[in-house]
């Protein structure tokens, strides 16, 4: 324990020589004075953020079982869940985090609208929050296809049916999206790097932005 602390202290005096760390830490963290009028219904975009991590702790140890290819996705999934060590859990943890962030995402918006914290100056942080829960709910949705069963595939085929709709580029969205003009393994691999890469990387994005603009302008007061 004796040597943590020590380590611990060096690496600090180390940064805190550089970049002012210690004074960084008191004014961001242990000395931050929280306003009065902050309760438990502010929670709801720290937790977002915090079930955000878990997503991406547990989809990084299912990417490295998982197969995105018809004929193997929905072996792999019954692999993770039945064979891999504590892979039932990461599963069931990654699936059902998914419902919930996006329930405290809408909380957290509820709140936002109640207190009228999307009025001037934060317009831009309701801008990007909006963002935020239009990647979440996507990313949800590319998600559902990827154990390719008769449920996630019907489902995705229901789903990618809707931009049909659009006036002149109906037809144009849904092959953009599908790959082709079916629910194909093409859609699945398509599905799988978007739900892997792209909307995690753009979600980032617009966090740091929404972060950003909350350490500038600071946390709304009561109505």
């Amino acid at each position: 324990m004796e040597l943590i602390k020590d380590i611990n202290r060096k690496v600090l005096d180390w940064l805190d020589e550089r970049y002012d760390a210690r004074e960084w830490i008191r004014e961001n963290l242990t000395e931050k004075l929280v306003h009065k009028h902050i309760n438990w219904l502010y929670c709801f975009g720290g937790l977002s953020f915090l079930g955000f991590l878990l997503q991406i702790g547990t989809g990084i140890f299912l990417m490295m079982y998982y197969i995105p290819a018809p004929k193997d996705a929905l072996a792999s999934v019954q692999n993770i869940t039945n064979n891999v060590p504590f892979g039932w859990l990461f599963q069931r943890l990654h699936s059902v985090g998914a419902n919930v962030v996006n329930l405290l995402v809408m909380f957290h918006m509820i709140r936002v609208l109640y207190h009228g914290a999307y009025k001037k100056p934060r317009e831009f942080q309701w801008v990007s929050g909006v963002f935020l829960l239009l990647i979440t709910m996507a990313m949800s949705f590319t998600g559902y296809l990827l154990p390719w069963t008769q449920l996630s595939y019907w489902g995705a085929t229901i789903g990618t049916e809707m931009p049909g709709a659009t006036p002149i580029v109906g037809e144009w969205l849904v092959q953009l999206i599908r790959g082709s003009a079916q629910i194909t393994g093409i859609t699945l691999t398509r599905f799988y790097a978007i739900h892997a890469v792209v909307l995690p990387l753009t979600l980032i994005g617009f966090l740091g932005i929404h972060f950003i603009m909350i350490r500038k302008v600071g946390i709304s007061g009561p109505m």
